[in-house]
């Protein structure tokens, strides 16, 4: 009546087909993302300069927001001036204000993107930086 060697025999099968992907994966954890901010055209700059147009903090949690509202603003109201909360205007452009400081895609932008496994669409419209190897 009781089957118990046989229920913990089953119960033991299961557990190890439901580990087997995850012990023989081969993934490793992957180290967290260092985004390189000492580009030649930054490091042109005076030190005073090396600013963004909003905060590192901001930027970090925000710029997909930014960046949308950036090309809503430019599409479709043809306004293409930002005021930063500085107070001073940038040119609303991805390809000639983001990337010409971050002119380092691969070690800026995808070494996060990649880490968030986030696959942005910006470069389906805008030319991709071409990068040296």
């Amino acid at each position: 009546m009781y089957n118990g060697g046989k229920i913990i025999i089953g119960l033991l099968i299961f557990v190890g087909l439901v580990i087997t992907p995850f012990l023989f994966s081969g993934e490793k954890a992957t180290a967290k993302p260092d985004p390189k901010v000492n580009t030649p055209e930054i490091l042109k700059l005076p030190e005073s300069e090396r600013k963004c147009i909003e905060s590192k903090e901001y930027m970090r949690s925000e710029h997909m927001k930014l960046l949308n509202q950036w090309r809503d603003w430019v599409v479709r109201d043809a306004n293409a001036l930002y005021t930063s909360t500085t107070g001073k205007q940038y040119k609303m452009s991805l390809q000639n204000t983001c990337m010409k400081c971050h002119s380092n895609k691969k070690d800026f932008c995808d070494q996060c993107h990649n880490y968030t496994a986030v696959k942005p669409y910006c470069w389906d419209c805008h030319i991709e930086p071409k990068e040296e190897s």
